[in-house]
């Protein structure tokens, strides 16, 4: 695969950054806090990649627009109570991002994330300066929609055949699918291996820093 990609994709939580969990405990907290109750945990992993707004929708789908607005005020408290560091990112990452800037990739994040959310994670595990472009649900379409990798492969102007996308959702691979680019999937997040091969990725590593090795082998 040496040499395969100009650009590489990588989605956010559960790809890069070890944050699955807690963003499962603040859907659930969302939900106890509105007096709907906490979805299942499996079922609040399922919606994450999603935008808020799409992701409490599905897990609350009775809830009218007022009440989604407040449970993604109580999931945005919950969630920004927790201070984000460079110990978040799943080992290994940080360096694995590095090496592949310095062999030449250009890097790019896929986000569920609003801007808020990613421009904080960002700075706050000191890799903004590592990626060339960014795009998250708030600003452009919530995946699948394959409107945010629309975007970034413009800015890095860039043929889409170049293209890979990294993620650990069924979203992130759906949307890969949907824009005809290239996927790998990581089964370190929010679905396991035997959903991620529904979207037919190219392979599907246990951890992230597993990438290195399979585009430069």
């Amino acid at each position: 695969m040496k040499n395969a990609y100009d650009l590489i994709i990588f989605d956010w939580d559960g790809t890069l950054i070890n944050s699955i969990d807690w963003i499962a405990d603040c859907l659930q907290q969302a939900g106890e806090l509105c007096g709907i109750g906490a979805p299942e945990r499996q079922a609040a992993k399922d919606v994450i990649g999603l935008s808020i707004d799409k992701a409490m929708q599905a897990l609350f789908p009775a809830a009218d627009d007022q009440k989604v607005a407040v449970l993604v005020r109580h999931y945005s408290k919950a969630y920004f109570s927790k201070p984000i560091s460079p110990d978040d990112l799943f080992a290994g990452v940080y360096d694995m991002l590095v090496q592949l800037k310095d062999d030449g990739y250009q890097l790019a994040v896929a986000t569920g994330k609003t801007r808020a959310g990613l421009d904080e994670a960002l700075a706050a595990t000191g890799t903004a300066q590592l990626f060339c472009a960014t795009r998250c649900a708030d600003e452009t379409a919530s995946k699948p929609n394959p409107l945010m990798l629309h975007e970034l492969i413009a800015h890095a102007q860039v043929d889409k055949d170049r293209v890979l996308m990294v993620g650990d959702s069924i979203h992130d691979l759906q949307m890969a699918q949907n824009a005809q680019i290239a996927s790998v999937g990581v089964a370190c997040g929010a679905h396991s291996e035997d959903f991620l091969q529904q979207y037919n990725p190219l392979r599907c590593l246990q951890k992230p820093t597993q990438l290195l090795d399979y585009i430069q082998g």
